[in-house]
């Protein structure tokens, strides 16, 4: 399966070395040039340097072949932005997003409709209900 990760942080990090060792076809986004260094040198992964909501950034990246688009930078409107950039522009299938702010979890505000995120990941929401 083709996959975009955007961002090379400690998640995104995890995310893409777990994907690859399946054997998915896995590109990571970031804009930080040495957190791209780290992780080509650490697994079998493409790379694009650049901000990962912009549609040229996601369309060097493979936006337009991709099934899946993982947005798990540290920036949850860079993220969100992403997601509806993959859907809009190239038609991804499945978006999961990276959202910390409790405020944006509003389910009037994602879902199809509205703002494009199939799934969302949220530490902080899994905090609070624990």
């Amino acid at each position: 399966m083709k996959v975009l990760v955007l961002g090379a942080g400690e998640v995104g990090y995890h995310i893409a070395l777990r994907l690859s060792r399946e054997g998915n076809a896995v590109t990571v986004v970031d804009k930080d040039p040495a957190r791209l260094k780290l992780v080509a040198d650490a697994m079998d992964v493409a790379t694009i340097e650049g901000k990962a909501s912009l549609p040229s950034v996601l369309e060097r990246a493979g936006a337009a072949d991709a099934e899946l688009l993982i947005a798990a930078t540290t920036n949850d409107e860079v993220n969100m932005l992403a997601c509806q950039v993959a859907h809009s522009l190239f038609r991804v299938p499945m978006k999961i997003a990276r959202i910390r702010e409790l405020e944006y979890l509003n389910e009037r505000l994602i879902g199809r409709d509205d703002l494009p995120i199939d799934r969302v990941i949220s530490p902080e929401s899994e905090a609070a209900q624990a």
